[in-house]
């Protein structure tokens, strides 16, 4: 896998597959749609009160996978699924789990990039959950997933996102434009 330092790479309406130990160092996952880039190093993420929230607060390291057209039927089991009421939950994913290079949480490696993240902060933290900060430290890529100048090709990926008025999940489309520069078209 190559490497890459924090960069402002969330897409819009991210499947976001949140990756954390729990205390005895077994790895859970969970589907969070609700999240995105905060600023260039920082996501931001809404959690309700799951067993990633109890993980997260005796480990404040995890990682976010984008979830693929391969990996949808799993993500969204682990989005509707409690770690919770069903421990031998991620058994049911299939998915090859190793320890992520960077920080102390569970790397996933069905996923074509995963963010590499900490805990910064907790915002209106209550029982019933609270806005996550994370810290991106280091975004893997599967080296399969570049393209010829070695970034991250999205379309490669064949991403999914969540469409919430019809509860759907939407594959990525192709590339239509360049960004900061088919506007100059105008000038």
């Amino acid at each position: 896998m190559k490497s890459f330092d924090s960069k402002p790479w969330i897409l819009p309406q991210p499947v976001l597959i949140i990756g954390t130990f729990d205390k005895n160092g077994k790895p859970n996952a969970m589907n969070a749609a609700w999240g995105g880039q905060w600023d260039m190093h920082e996501i931001i993420i809404s959690l309700g009160s799951h067993a990633t929230t109890d993980n997260l607060s005796v480990n404040p390291e995890f990682t976010v996978a984008f979830a693929t057209v391969e990996t949808m039927v799993a993500a969204d089991y682990v989005g509707i699924i409690s770690g919770r009421n069903t421990p031998e939950k991620m058994d049911k994913t299939g998915w090859t789990i190793e320890q992520a290079p960077d920080v102390n949480a569970p790397l996933f490696k069905d996923f074509p990039m995963t963010l590499e993240c900490r805990v910064k902060e907790k915002i209106d933290e209550s029982e019933t959950g609270y806005y996550l900060v994370g810290e991106i430290v280091k975004i893997l890529c599967d080296e399969q997933y570049l393209d010829s100048d070695s970034m991250p090709d999205i379309e490669k990926m064949k991403l999914i996102t969540y469409n919430p008025i019809h509860h759907t999940y939407i594959q990525m489309g192709k590339t239509v434009g360049k960004a900061f520069s088919d506007g100059k078209q105008l000038k």
